[in-house]
């Protein structure tokens, strides 16, 4: 179900929205293999009608589940906004989008989490990557017996005496 603001309501008083919004709902495509969408959004929101607009004032929160990009370990991200705040004018060409007295806020909440979204995640700052073990070792696919009929092209030109 999406942030709906019914604006027959704020006539008489402001609107407090708090509750959870399924992460599908946001319909987010992160086009990003090391970031995926956990559990559902949380939001505490108060709106409030202005002369020229409705303002949106609260907190954010959404933790995704992430792939750190250096060690591939998996690890969950908090995504805070705490003093997200978001004015609608009602004229003009970002003129806010009335359906039924009623103004859905998902798309504006869906691109401040979007512009929040770690580029590159990350575990923990310190992280050195794989283990320098695992660096550069080729998988091994076939047997040592292989290995030794098959020697590589490079072994072969370093016999070269030019």
């Amino acid at each position: 179900m999406p942030i709906l603001v019914n604006l027959r309501h704020l006539e008489a008083h402001n609107l407090r929205l708090t509750g959870q919004l399924p992460a599908k709902e946001l319909d987010i495509d992160t086009h990003d293999e090391a970031i995926r969408l956990g559990p559902p959004l949380e939001h505490d929101l108060e709106a409030q009608k202005l002369e020229d607009g409705l303002l949106v004032q609260g907190n954010l929160h959404l933790v995704l589940d992430c792939e750190c990009v250096r060690c591939l370990k998996s690890f969950q991200y908090a995504l805070d906004l705490p003093a997200w705040t978001l004015h609608l004018p009602f004229q003009g060409e970002e003129a806010a989008v009335v359906t039924n007295d009623c103004v859905d806020l998902t798309p504006y909440v869906r691109e401040d989490i979007l512009l929040e979204f770690p580029q590159h995640p990350v575990c923990v700052p310190e992280c050195r990557g794989l283990p320098k073990s695992l660096i550069g070792k080729p998988k091994q696919t076939g047997t040592a017996r292989q290995a030794e009929t098959n020697p590589s092209a490079w072994a072969e030109l370093n016999k070269l005496k030019l």
